[in-house]
């Protein structure tokens, strides 16, 4: 019969047989005051009343056809140790059912880190490697029961085939994992903890194939002569005078530039040191930014690709470098340029290093370094402009 008085019942009042058996409508009762509700409808599930903070609450335990009586006994002492020390057992159930999975947290994360990434590209990468290489294996995990072993089980099939691949989808479990504990639902990072448990990676850093200096003229001989576009034609010679990185270059804008004092000015949010560069304009770099005025396609763009308001692609210059018969890259001739101000002049090594805009990456050193070493700079552009000058 039900028992539908008060809630105060022998420990373990009720068994397996009986739970089984209870199929009249009606409360149940066990101790810690845990009971079976069986409803009219015959649905029947665990129920337990416990104060909390002085307020006397009911709190749902489950299904009784999933839910084991041993299971729901020890699920209502652990909510009544909860509550006993003051804590709130059933404000921790709704926070625990609205942790994310690790596939939700992982799109959560990206979206919130897209606008900072330098690119759409990488932003894109991040998604995808993660779709491809992590979702299958935990993306239905809850970010807060992701352990260590979920962790192998994604980087394992690919820690050494892909080494590269596998490091970027460690790096960003890591950083979803980071989130997480951010909000309070786990301690720990197990994308980190695993270190011991892969083999080493032989990271080689592939060196960016460079022209030698020598050939660099020859090279803008090859490319006036091509049949490449005009605008291809001067964005990659005006690369290369200021030794700009190929984005930078491309992405140009005519506010940026003061022709009658020969600078371009890069703002800090285009520039890999995420600090504002002023680039010294020789001669010849100024005549290349006064003939693209006559291409321009109404943007600000210095150097608009085909579409109006896009730049040059950073394929339209490789694909012209290979085509020529030159097997370099586009980032090389920054190491042509370095390498000629080491040989062929005496400038002194900080002040080519600040025309290629590399940061001092000694903290004391670069705490003195206030100056950009601009007119010092200038007068080796200019000396690099006259090196590299080409004739058809």
């Amino acid at each position: 019969m039900p028992q539908d008085a008060a809630p105060r019942r022998p420990e373990k009042a009720l068994t397996a047989q009986r739970v089984k058996n209870a199929t009249e409508p009606g409360k149940y009762f066990d101790g810690n005051g845990l009971y079976l509700l069986v409803k009219p409808n015959g649905s029947r599930s665990w129920v337990q009343r416990i104060v909390i903070r002085g307020k006397r609450r009911e709190m749902g335990l489950g299904s009784a056809s999933l839910v084991a009586l041993a299971e729901a006994r020890e699920a209502a002492l652990q909510n009544r140790k909860v509550a006993r020390a003051g804590g709130d057992p059933i404000q921790a159930k709704l926070e625990a059912l609205a942790v994310l999975t690790f596939e939700e947290a992982a799109r959560k994360v990206h979206e919130m880190h897209r606008p900072t990434w330098r690119n759409a590209k990488h932003a894109a990468q991040f998604i995808s490697t993660l779709e491809t290489y992590a979702f299958l294996h935990i993306g239905k995990v809850k970010v807060g029961d992701v352990n260590t072993n979920d962790v192998l089980r994604v980087l394992s099939p690919i820690w050494t085939e892909k080494p590269e691949t596998a490091r970027r989808v460690r790096q960003r479990i890591g950083m979803v994992m980071k989130w997480a504990v951010a909000k309070g639902w786990r301690q720990d990072n197990p994308a980190e903890a695993i270190s011991q448990a892969l083999p080493k990676h032989e990271r080689r850093k592939a060196h960016r194939k460079a022209l030698p200096y020598q050939d660099v003229s020859r090279f803008l001989q090859s490319v006036q002569a091509s049949k490449a576009g005009a605008v291809t034609k001067l964005a990659i010679e005006f690369l290369i005078l200021t030794a700009a990185r190929s984005g930078e270059a491309r992405n140009a804008v005519w506010s940026e530039v003061d022709l009658g004092a020969g600078i371009w000015t890069v703002p800090a949010d285009r520039m890999k040191s995420k600090r504002e560069h002023r680039v010294p304009l020789s001669p010849r770099a100024v005549e290349i930014l006064t003939a693209a005025r006559g291409f321009s396609d109404g943007s600000e763009l210095i150097f608009p690709g085909t579409k109006r308001g896009r730049p040059l692609s950073d394929m339209t210059l490789s694909k012209l470098t290979k085509e020529l018969g030159f097997d370099v890259d586009i980032h090389g001739f920054r190491t042509s340029f370095r390498t000629w101000a080491q040989e062929q002049t005496d400038a002194p090594r900080e002040v080519a290093e600040a025309a290629l805009a590399h940061t001092i990456r000694n903290q004391a050193e670069a705490a003195y370094a206030r100056s950009d070493l601009f007119e010092r700079r200038r007068e080796l552009m200019e000396r690099w402009g006259q090196s590299v000058r080409w004739e058809i």
